[in-house]
């Protein structure tokens, strides 16, 4: 065996320099992920901003100045509207679905029932729509109600003035400011 120094010199500052290049770049990404987590920061700070202006602060001064909507000099418009949302808590989930039912209300709850076939089970999946647990599968079911048909459901019960029981239902009524841009 041979020792070539100069050859082992070479690939040894070579090793050094990548690894070099190597850990400017890990701290570089660091910094950037350090910037991000900054920057998402910053954006949620500005949405909370922009909410307090847009459901609490707008609304109550043209509610107080009786105004219902704005035309500025630009033709951009301003206008509060109503704003609801609603959800359901897991843990009351059943009994939300039993009001529902029994408040005419029970055809906005999905149920959608979901069997996994493996690849080559074709023919088994057609006979299980026929069979269903005939062929030894166990159905996973899923029982829920879309956020959209809920909030829906909500916005037609208040502004008609029935209620939505708070214990089982998650409601929030207020108003939002829109601006319609040109």
């Amino acid at each position: 065996m041979t020792i070539n120094f100069e050859q082992d010199r070479v690939e040894s500052v070579t090793q050094i320099d990548a690894a070099k290049t190597l850990s400017d770049k890990v701290l570089k990404l660091k910094d950037l992920e350090d910037e991000i987590a900054n920057a998402e920061e910053s954006i949620n700070k500005l949405k909370e901003q922009a909410r307090i202006l847009s459901q609490i602060e707008i609304p109550i001064m043209m509610q107080e100045m009786h105004i219902t909507k704005l035309k500025l000099k630009d033709g951009e418009s301003v206008e509060v509207k109503p704003f609801y949302s609603a959800s359901i808590s897991p843990d009351v989930q059943e009994k939300a679905f039993e009001w529902l039912r029994n408040n005419g209300l029970g055809d906005i709850i999905k149920n959608d029932i979901t069997v996994t076939f493996g690849r080559g089970e074709d023919n088994k999946a057609a006979q299980y729509a026929v069979l269903a647990r005939g062929q030894g599968f166990e159905p996973v079911q899923k029982v829920g109600v879309h956020s959209q048909t809920l909030k829906a459901v909500v916005r037609e019960r208040i502004e008609s003035g029935q209620d939505m029981p708070s214990d089982l239902f998650k409601t929030f009524a207020g108003n939002q400011t829109k601006i319609t841009r040109r």
